[in-house]
């Protein structure tokens, strides 16, 4: 009976002495946290303190992305994008301008190749090699063009002298005219302009020899981008088809099918283009040269081939050779055949303008007029005549590819965007799917 309440005051005195120990070890701890949190203070979530005194209210203070109006944020969005694209398309413009030459033998080598990959699918339908036909097409197409530059040498020299001699003559009668005209022009002062010409070009002796050694500076670059265009054509012709596909590979594999696509439509635009393009010319050339030859206008041969040559330069080239043989005309038959000869040019451009190149180019190139001529005119100013023969074309293309691109997009989209619906829409939701066995 006596050990029992003792061993009970040991068990007592064992929890009272564990209890003491808790509650130390716990005041100790409550006591390192507040020192840390004196150390380093930190705010409750819920828990701002007031700015000091001298604080400016910027509570009251918006956005300052909201302070400015929408029509001015949507313009600064708008106006950096339009600067990059300058940027891009100028530093392009320089590169062009670096290597214009092979530029424009690359393009000239494209339009050569429109007009001559007809005749090498025909014949490779035909069972000719590729070899054969691409070697016998170019042999063929380069002696044309060769032989239609011989002729027109060979007329000119044929025809200069009666031409210098009516020339004269026609001076002559010129000189006539204005004496007897109601202008009341005098000899003394038609001498004194004849005087004045000569006077001008013995001045201007120095810039004519430097412009005569800029013409052959002229002459070698011609001949040379004339190389280029050859070698070009060549291979256009016989590899065609796998220099686009390398070229495809450059191309990012997301905007692969599009292009892939918008390529064949710039081929169609551009072949019918350049098809449209030379039977115009050739029924020009026809028709004046008809013209002017049974008015007697000396050339008539080489004027058609001139009107057939112009006829590539939209707008600018049908003005350049009518006026061209107006000349001639004047200068040679006088007053009456010149305008006869200017009735023939505006009644054969007025048909091809309002019957044959709506009728024959069609819907292949769908380039508004202002446009025609703003690209005339820019691509005549980045690079002379060669600019101006390939601005129409170069317009024509890219308004053929950046419609299929927006076709193409549009249709992508769209087929994106459509939900299947009623018992197949299950399928279409998300959810865990079984792997394959």
């Amino acid at each position: 009976m006596s050990r029992v309440p003792g061993w009970l005051g040991r068990l007592g005195a064992g929890l009272t002495e564990m209890s003491e120990r808790y509650n130390e070890r716990r005041a100790e701890a409550e006591r390192e946290r507040e020192r840390d949190d004196a150390e380093s203070p930190t705010l409750a979530d819920d828990h701002v303190p007031p700015p000091p005194d001298y604080a400016p209210d910027v509570a009251a203070r918006p956005d300052p992305a909201l302070a400015v109006p929408w029509g001015v944020r949507v313009a600064a969005e708008a106006g950096w994008r339009l600067l990059v694209l300058a940027g891009t398309l100028w530093v392009l413009m320089r590169v062009i301008s670096a290597v214009q030459l092979v530029v424009l033998s690359f393009v000239i080598a494209l339009l050569i190749t429109a007009i001559l990959q007809p005749t090498v699918a025909r014949l490779r339908r035909h069972g000719v090699p590729r070899g054969p036909a691409t070697a016998l097409t170019a042999v063929l197409g380069f002696v044309v063009i060769g032989l239609i530059g011989w002729f027109v040498t060979w007329q000119v020299m044929e025809n200069i002298d009666d031409l210098s001699s009516q020339i004269q003559n026609g001076i002559d009668e010129l000189r006539n005219w204005l004496l007897n005209s109601p202008f009341h022009v005098t000899d003394k002062q038609i001498n004194e302009i004849a005087k004045n010409l000569r006077e001008a070009v013995g001045a201007n002796t120095d810039q004519i020899t430097s412009a005569g050694l800029e013409g052959v500076t002229v002459v070698v670059e011609a001949l040379t981008g004339i190389l280029l265009a050859v070698f070009c054509t060549l291979f256009l012709l016989y590899d065609g088809k796998r220099i686009w596909e390398w070229t495809l590979r450059l191309v990012p594999m997301a905007a692969r099918p599009g292009v892939a696509g918008a390529g064949p439509a710039a081929w169609r635009t551009l072949t019918g283009y350049v098809r449209g393009t030379v039977i115009v010319a050739l029924i020009d050339a026809i028709f004046i040269g008809l013209g002017i030859y049974f008015l007697d206008v000396p050339m008539a041969v080489p004027l058609a081939v001139f009107v057939f040559l112009f006829a590539f330069i939209p707008l600018v080239g049908a003005v350049v050779s009518g006026a061209l043989a107006v000349v001639v005309a004047l200068v040679t038959q006088g007053v009456f055949t010149a305008v006869m000869t200017l009735v023939v040019v505006l009644a054969v451009q007025q048909i091809e303008g309002h019957i044959l190149q709506p009728f024959i180019l069609g819907r292949a190139v769908r380039v508004h007029p202002l446009a025609v001529v703003l690209s005339v005119a820019a691509g005549a100013m980045v690079a002379g005549i060669g600019g101006a023969v390939v601005a129409v074309p170069l317009v024509a293309v890219t308004n053929t590819v950046a419609g299929y691109l927006r076709s193409h997009s549009q249709k992508s989209a769209l087929r994106h965007s459509v939900r299947p619906r009623g018992a197949t829409a299950v399928s279409a939701e998300p959810g865990p799917q079984t792997p394959p066995q």
